[in-house]
């Protein structure tokens, strides 16, 4: 029987604490606090010249909780603005389990994000359908909830298909992308909508979801790897890419070994330039 996501991140930690000790207690106070910025060059089939070059912004998997603090949220937000995106995509999970009493305020401390096309978000498995869009709306987020948006950028269109965690069927995907007639990317939480995209043959794909692994131990490395095309960082299946983002936030345990929180500079290139 497959491990749960939850019960293989207790196994790892219990197995870190019994092996290393010192790299569990630094993965608890500090790794866990120390957001970097990830750059990463996405290659995407058929991409227009004057989209070369777009840069986009990817934040994701904050969960917000007695775990995660205001402080890490802010310091995202901050190491996100600074690098002045074209655009903002938020990637799910702004809270864990639904919890009610976070949903107004990570919603307070992602208001400052702004970028010039705009900031937009998708749902996670850890939000709700009604609350948490709520309240992205009116810090002026556009949430795409199993819905598309069209960019017009130098002249060439830009579609957003946004998808709640919960819409897997291919037939509800196909719903979502339904006569795009620009360059399309998905916007999925969990990276195994890879698959559907690829059939699809939707060029780009961002996501977040796994947490990098959250705990990778030496020699053992992420159990998570298993359950996902891409664990974290680029990938492809056909003429499909991927970034998958490690994320901000932790669940289950308050600790990250070897797997820093990010937040991420996509950054949009022609195949043939890569």
């Amino acid at each position: 029987m497959l491990l749960s996501r939850r019960a293989a991140i207790k196994g790892l930690l219990v197995t870190g604490i019994g092996a290393a000790t010192g790299a569990t207690t630094y993965g608890v106070a500090y790794e866990r606090h120390q957001i970097g910025v990830t750059q990463a060059a996405l290659p995407v089939s058929g991409l227009p010249v004057a989209l070369d070059g777009l840069r986009i912004g990817l934040l994701t998997d904050v969960h917000h909780s007695g775990m995660v603090p205001a402080d890490d949220v802010t310091r995202a937000v901050t190491l996100l603005m600074a690098q002045r995106p074209d655009l903002i995509v938020l990637g799910g999970d702004y809270v864990t389990f639904g919890d009610r009493g976070f949903v107004g305020p990570v919603a307070e401390l992602l208001a400052p994000l702004n970028a010039p096309q705009g900031v937009f978000a998708i749902l996670g498995n850890h939000d709700d359908d009604r609350d948490m869009p709520a309240a992205l709306s009116k810090k002026h987020i556009e949430v795409l909830k199993d819905a598309r948006t069209r960019l017009e950028i130098r002249g060439e269109g830009l579609e957003l298909a946004g998808l709640r965690f919960w819409t897997r069927r291919p037939e509800d995907i196909a719903k979502v992308l339904r006569n795009t007639a620009d360059t399309v990317m998905l916007l999925a939480h969990d990276p195994r909508r890879l698959t559907e995209a690829a059939a699809f043959n939707v060029p780009a794909v961002l996501s977040g979801h796994t947490h990098g692994g959250q705990v990778v131990l030496p020699g053992v490395g992420a159990v998570a790897r298993r359950r996902f095309p891409v664990l974290e960082g680029l990938g492809s299946k056909e003429n499909t890419s991927i970034f998958v983002s490690r994320g901000i936030g932790t669940v289950y345990v308050p600790v990250r070994i070897n797997c820093p929180p990010e937040v991420a500079i996509v950054t949009l290139k022609r195949r043939s330039q890569i």
